[in-house]
């Protein structure tokens, strides 16, 4: 019989904590004003926990208490999006505001307009074909990376972080904006590029295969701006404003009053299943970790912290210490 091994989690703490990407009042039915059951067709830009939140609200049933079916679609890029909103097949749009300016600046009579917004951090991490435990921006200097689509917000977030870290984007280094956002990874998986800007849990995905390592967090560089929002055509928005209001009051009002599971991980362990089955009361296990030294905390899968245990106002409790970049 093959040993078998596995790994023991031991978990110190669970708490409950508000999503923290928008600020919002109680929650209850009784915010929602509309009668009945309103179908919507929903285009997001990509798949990814960055918009846990909108997944909360659709999975738990917020939007149905609101009068809203939502049928959600992935577009896989910005552009996708704002096509399928314009060409009426989604009646809203989820993507970056600057999808809505460009297309108001064609001078287009029924042009789009953003009514709401769920992120204001960029969402992606910079993931290099080398490991490098001591990255420094200055890194980038002669190297090529994909960032995405060019005048799309994280190209452009990118960008301002490159210029912020005195390098110069045009000439210090290659931006190459030659690839279709549902193509980034495999692009650069298979390609020569040396780096790549990506959503989770698709970096830590190539992550776990060897075929990359996150580096950075680009939105930590950033720092707060309108980053993903809804649209709907301005005719649509017009004719039907209760819904539009619905629709926000779905997300704000109910997803930020949810709550996710914080897990402050004191170690870990390996034994075999015969051991595990056979543990009792009184049995000791060794962990990789010090006790009194810094521990794990994970926010569902999006995020992490470095953190301290202790009493906390008589309290078991972690403070945090720092921030640290899932999957690192």
């Amino acid at each position: 019989m093959k040993k078998k091994t596995i790994v023991i989690l031991i978990i110190l703490i669970f708490v409950a904590i508000a999503i923290g990407a928008i600020i919002v009042k109680n929650s209850n039915k009784n915010n929602c004003m509309q009668d009945g059951i309103q179908k919507i067709k929903m285009s997001e830009v990509t798949r990814s926990v960055f918009y846990a939140p909108q997944y909360v609200a659709i999975n738990n049933g917020y939007f149905k208490d609101c009068g809203i079916e939502i049928e959600l679609t992935t577009g896989q890029g910005a552009d996708a999006v704002m096509t399928s909103v314009l060409s009426g097949e989604s009646q809203i749009g989820f993507a970056g505001p600057e999808a809505s300016i460009y297309v108001y600046n064609e001078g287009k009579e029924d042009y789009t307009q953003v009514f709401a917004q769920l992120t204001k951090r960029d969402g992606s991490f910079l993931v290099s074909k080398e490991k490098n435990d001591n990255f420094n921006w200055s890194d980038l200097k002669g190297k090529t990376v994909i960032p995405g689509r060019k005048g799309g917000v994280p190209y452009m977030t990118l960008e301002y972080v490159i210029k912020q870290k005195g390098l110069n984007p045009k000439t210090d280094l290659k931006l190459d904006d030659s690839i279709k956002f549902d193509l980034m990874a495999s692009a650069f998986t298979s390609g020569t590029a040396d780096y790549v800007t990506l959503f989770e849990p698709t970096a830590s995905n190539i992550q776990k295969l060897g075929k990359g390592y996150i580096v950075a967090s680009v939105g930590k560089e950033a720092g707060e701006i309108p980053y993903t929002a809804y649209f709907a055509k301005k005719s649509y928005i017009q004719n039907n404003e209760k819904m539009i209001q619905e629709f926000t009051n779905a997300i704000y009002n109910n997803v930020c009053g949810a709550k996710v599971d914080l897990i402050a991980r004191l170690g870990k362990s390996t034994i075999k299943v015969n051991e595990l089955l056979d543990l009792k009361v009184g049995d000791i296990i060794t962990l990789d970790t010090k006790v009194d030294g810094d521990i794990e905390l994970d926010v569902s899968e999006a995020r992490s912290f470095k953190c301290r245990p202790g009493l906390i106002k008589n309290k078991n409790g972690v403070v945090i210490t720092d921030s640290v970049k899932k999957g690192v």
